[in-house]
């Protein structure tokens, strides 16, 4: 299932439709959670606008549930209603609000797509997939290669500019997924080195026209990260379109279709 999570009724129509679109293209089912500070009242008058949204989208999600803010927890409830893709709408780009999402997402074993309330409806027509030397880098290529299978997407690989070779042996192992495949996608040497293709990626991504970049999470936060923010949360402050995160898992590392 693909879930969408929403605070602000007002702003989610486009991530509704996007997230509507990503589970038809992907033959999964769509669920929509609404967190609210819930009183009796609230609900009743948020089941109104939910009703009313809906209909104007022409939308019939299979799950439909209001949650209050305070008890939700939503790794719980994406283990236990198999969910394998999730669309959270970021309602403000204040640091503290990116940075208490990440900390929840953080035991995520599925990818998760911020989605600020600005943003148009997400268009798939080309992906732009950093890539580095680290070996979690991989765990990225099952997701690009779902895209470019079933949505039709081409994959703009952006190789690390590294005088080593670990960024470019990854880069030939999706390749070796991608190939199996029918899809279109294509390397790019990026002018950065691992510790800045990401930052690449999403400077570069209007002029490409990319509507959705994938990154891999930090494998753990250090110093300058409790202290600074993780790559991350600097990485979707600046974005002008949806970061697909992944986050670097031993057990996940095998590339799977």
């Amino acid at each position: 299932m693909i879930l969408c999570v929403i605070e602000n009724i007002d702003t989610s129509k486009n991530i509704i439709s996007s997230a509507a679109k990503v589970a038809i293209k992907l033959g999964k089912t769509f669920g929509i959670v609404f967190k609210i500070n819930s009183n009796n009242l609230e609900s009743a008058n948020y089941n109104n606008e939910i009703s009313l949204l809906l209909e104007k989208l022409n939308l019939k999600p299979d799950i439909i549930q209001i949650e209050s803010s305070n008890t939700f927890d939503l790794v719980d409830f994406c283990e236990s209603n198999d969910i394998s893709f999730l669309f959270l709408q970021l309602i403000n780009v204040k640091s503290k609000t990116i940075q208490n999402q990440l900390n929840i997402c953080r035991e995520l074993r599925i990818p998760y797509l911020f989605f600020k309330v600005n943003f148009d409806e997400l268009h798939l027509e080309k992906i732009i997939l950093p890539v580095n030397f680290l070996a979690e880098e991989l765990e990225k290529a099952q997701f690009a290669s779902a895209f470019g299978r079933f949505c039709d997407s081409e994959i703009l690989i952006l190789q690390a500019n590294d005088y080593g070779s670990k960024a470019e042996t990854n880069v030939m192992k999706m390749i070796a997924l991608f190939e199996k495949f029918s899809f279109k996608f294509s390397v790019e040497k990026a002018q950065k080195d691992s510790f800045s293709v990401d930052k690449e990626a999403v400077q570069r991504a209007e002029i490409s026209n990319a509507g959705l970049i994938i990154i891999s999470a930090s494998r753990e936060y250090g110093l300058d990260d409790i202290i600074f923010g993780p790559k991350e949360l600097y990485l979707i402050k600046k974005s002008g379109i949806p970061l697909l995160i992944v986050n670097p898992r031993a057990d996940l590392y095998t590339l799977c279709d």
